[in-house]
């Protein structure tokens, strides 16, 4: 007989949150045990075995690390994991060894895929900028997603021995050239109508590449996230990154 696998969702009454519940509960191998929004108390989490938490930054970390106090797996899908935070992360989970933490920026697996395929084009062209474009209703900029491509695409283009994007630009004093991410240019979109969408672009003489990926619904983000929950208590420790679990790294 299979296992069924005990989950708790913090964040439950949003948009994300909600759909999550729902990917839960249809799963023949997932049973909802809990669900956890603002102002509640967490406790045992409903006695789950993992936890997915898509709040926002500023509840996050204590999120988590309520969590791992319990030794309870977790599944994140907030964004704003700066580096200081995740090492407060680590520390936490140096008490608690078995417990496994995934944090990912993105749960569409064709979004990950365009991140894999960024970080293999990268080396390969002098330019690159990245555009991601979301609903207006997204509190924060630049996406998580595409903070992580230009981190991805950054550390390539270290390790090829390319220097910066050329950029002649002496003069934006109202931002037009966008955000610098790792180096790389990054713009953000927030227009009424979408859900969550990037491109990245890469320039060489005479050509472009352009690699897209479109999430039309949340729904989109479902399988990523079944699948982390289902794998994340066989990776004790933190990954940043679905693409960890899916064998592309």
């Amino acid at each position: 007989m299979s296992t069924v696998l005990k989950v708790a969702v913090i964040g439950a009454a949003g948009r994300m949150g909600a759909t999550v519940c729902q990917a839960v509960t249809d799963a023949a191998d997932l049973e909802l045990v809990g669900r956890f929004d603002m102002g509640d108390a967490l406790g045992d989490l409903g006695g789950a075995d993992v936890v997915v938490e898509f709040s926002v930054p500023s509840a996050s970390l204590a999120n988590v690390q309520h969590c791992i106090a319990q030794g309870v797996d977790v599944v994140v899908g907030t964004t704003g994991w700066t580096p200081d935070k995740l090492e407060l992360l680590r520390e936490s989970l140096a008490a608690q060894p078995d417990t496994g933490v995934l944090i990912a920026p993105n749960f569409a697996i064709g979004a990950i895929l365009m991140m894999s395929f960024a970080q293999q084009a990268a080396r390969f062209y002098e330019s690159v900028e990245v555009i991601e474009l979301h609903h207006p209703n997204k509190v924060d900029a630049p996406s998580g997603t595409a903070a992580r491509t230009a981190d991805l695409i950054g550390a390539a283009r270290e390790e090829a021995g390319l220097g910066p994007v050329p950029d002649a630009t002496t003069q934006d004093p109202g931002g037009a050239r966008g955000g610098r991410e790792h180096g790389i240019p990054v713009h953000s979109v927030r227009l009424r109508g979408l859900v969550a969408h990037q491109e990245v672009l890469f320039g060489g003489t005479g050509e472009m590449l352009t690699i897209r990926h479109d999430s039309f619904d949340r729904s989109s983000f479902m399988p990523g996230v079944v699948a982390g929950v289902r794998a994340v208590g066989q990776h004790p420790g933190l990954t940043v990154g679905l693409e960890h679990y899916l064998g592309l790294t």
